[in-house]
C-alpha cells in the first residue's frame, strides 16, 4: 500500500492562509535543515527534503495551490506520481538555494554589492544640553572625525601618474557569476568580485598619502542647530557630513543625539512641564499671590482661599515649544503644597489656640470625644445596676 502523503501546509508548518512570503520563509528553513549536502547519508533527511520540496513547488505556484486548495493530492496524481517522480518545472528554487549556498558554503547570491553609486554611511555623535536649551533650542559646537578627498591623488587612490585599472576578474562588473551543482541540478549564484570588492577597479599602485582609499581622515568642527522642543535621547540630522558615498554617490548624513541635562525644579513629559511650589498655611487659607517658576522667569498666581495642599494648577502655553510649529506650546502643571510651619513663637502659638477654639477647637477634640465616650460607658453600666436591681 503506497504511503499516504502529508498535507503541504503541514509540511512546511504554514497556515493555509500564509502568503508567498511565509511559505518561502518556511521551505528555506526546511530546505537548509535537510539538504542533502548538509547530511550526506542520511536518508531520513533526503527524504524530508524531497517532501518539503515538493510542497513548495505546488504551495509557490498560485495555479497549482488553486488546483491543491481544491482537489487535494489528487488534483496531482496524473502527473507527478509522487515524491520519487515529482516534476519541479516551473518551480522558482534558484533565489532560495543561492541563499542557502551562500549560508552554507561561504558564497552569496544577489546580496553583491553593485558597482553603482551609493550613498555613504552615516557617522553618530552626541551632544549635552541643559533642561532650557531643550525647550527653546540652541547652538552647538561639535567634533567629528570625517574623510575629505585626499589632494595627493584626487580621490583616485591611485600614485600619482597613474590611475585604477578595470577589473581582470569581473570586468568592470563588480559581480562575478558562477555555477554550482545542487541537488536540483546547476544553480548559477552571483557574487560581488573578490579582487575588487565590487567597485570594477583595481589600483596597482596606491597612494602613499591615503593608502589606496582615497580620503585621508581629518577632525572638523561644526555649527549644530538644536530645535526647539527637543527631548532627551531624541537626535538631530546634519545631511551630507558623513561617510563619503561609493562610485561617486552622495555622502552620508551626521546624527547627533541630545542628553539634556536635569533640571532642579521642572521635570517633563512630552511637551508638558511640571514642578511643585510651597505655599504659607495663610496664604492658603485666606487667599493671596504668590511667585511660581517658569521657563519663561516668574509669574505672579492668585491663590484661592481655602486652597488644600496638593492642589494642581495648569498654566497654559508655558510647557515645550512643539517640533513642528513652535507657537504652539504644552502647559506647565504646578502642584501646590501648603507648608505648616514648624517654628512658632509663643504669642503665635496662643493667636493659634484661639483661632482653634473659634473654628472647631480641634486641639482638644481627641480628648472630648474620649470623655464623651467615658461618660457614656458609665451611664450604661448605672443603668445595667438598675435593671438588676428590678429584675
Amino acid at each position: 500500500m503506497a504511503e499516504q502523503k502529508r498535507d503541504y501546509y503541514e509540511v512546511l508548518g504554514v497556515e493555509k492562509n500564509a502568503d508567498d512570503a511565509a511559505i518561502k520563509k518556511a521551505y528555506r528553513a526546511l530546505a537548509k535543515k535537510y539538504h542533502p549536502d548538509v547530511n550526506p547519508g542520511d536518508a531520513e533527511a533526503e527524504k524530508k527534503f524531497k517532501e518539503a520540496s515538493e510542497a513548495y513547488a505546488v504551495l509557490s505556484d498560485p495555479e497549482k495551490r488553486r488546483q491543491y486548495d481544491q482537489f487535494g493530492h489528487s488534483a496531482f496524481d496524473g502527473g507527478f506520481g509522487g515524491a520519487g517522480g515529482f516534476d519541479f518545472s516551473g518551480a522558482d528554487f534558484g533565489d532560495i538555494f543561492g541563499d542557502i549556498f551562500g549560508d552554507l558554503f561561504g558564497t552569496g547570491r544577489s546580496r553583491s554589492r553593485s558597482n553603482g553609486p551609493m550613498k555613504g554611511a552615516n557617522l553618530r555623535t552626541s551632544v549635552r544640553i541643559s533642561f532650557e536649551e531643550a525647550v527653546f533650542g540652541c547652538k552647538k559646537e561639535i567634533e567629528l572625525n570625517v574623510k575629505e578627498t585626499c589632494k595627493t591623488c584626487n580621490g583616485s587612490g591611485a600614485r600619482p601618474g597613474t590611475s585604477p585599472e578595470t577589473c581582470s576578474k569581473c570586468g568592470g562588473k563588480g559581480q562575478v557569476v558562477f555555477t554550482q551543482q545542487s541537488f536540483f541540478g546547476t544553480v548559477r549564484n552571483v557574487q560581488t568580485c573578490p579582487d575588487c570588492q565590487g567597485t570594477g577597479k583595481v589600483i596597482r599602485e596606491k597612494c602613499p598619502d591615503c593608502h589606496g582609499t582615497g580620503y585621508i581622515p581629518m577632525k572638523k568642527r561644526y555649527s549644530v542647530d538644536i530645535p526647539a522642543g527637543i527631548d532627551n535621547g531624541q537626535s538631530t540630522r546634519m545631511p551630507g557630513l558623513g561617510e563619503p558615498g561609493v562610485n561617486g554617490g552622495p555622502r552620508g548624513d551626521v546624527l547627533i543625539e541630545v542628553i539634556v541635562g536635569r533640571h532642579p525644579i521642572f521635570q517633563r513629559q512630552d511637551f508638558d512641564i511640571y514642578s511643585t511650589v510651597p505655599v504659607s498655611f495663610a496664604v492658603a487659607a485666606l487667599g493671596g499671590e504668590i511667585l511660581i517658576d517658569t521657563v519663561d522667569g516668574k509669574v505672579i498666581y492668585d491663590v484661592k482661599p481655602g486652597t488644600q495642599t496638593d492642589t494642581r494648577v495648569r498654566l497654559r502655553g508655558k510647557g515645550v515649544p512643539s517640533w513642528r510649529n513652535r507657537d504652539v506650546r504644552g502647559d506647565h502643571y504646578v502642584t501646590l503644597v501648603v507648608q505648616v510651619p514648624d517654628r512658632l513663637k509663643p504669642e503665635a502659638k496662643e493667636l493659634l489656640r484661639q483661632f482653634d477654639e473659634i473654628t472647631g477647637d480641634s486641639l482638644n477634640a481627641a480628648k472630648n470625644a474620649a470623655s464623651a465616650d467615658s461618660g457614656d460607658k458609665e451611664k450604661d453600666a448605672k443603668d445595667n445596676k438598675k435593671k438588676k436591681f428590678w429584675k
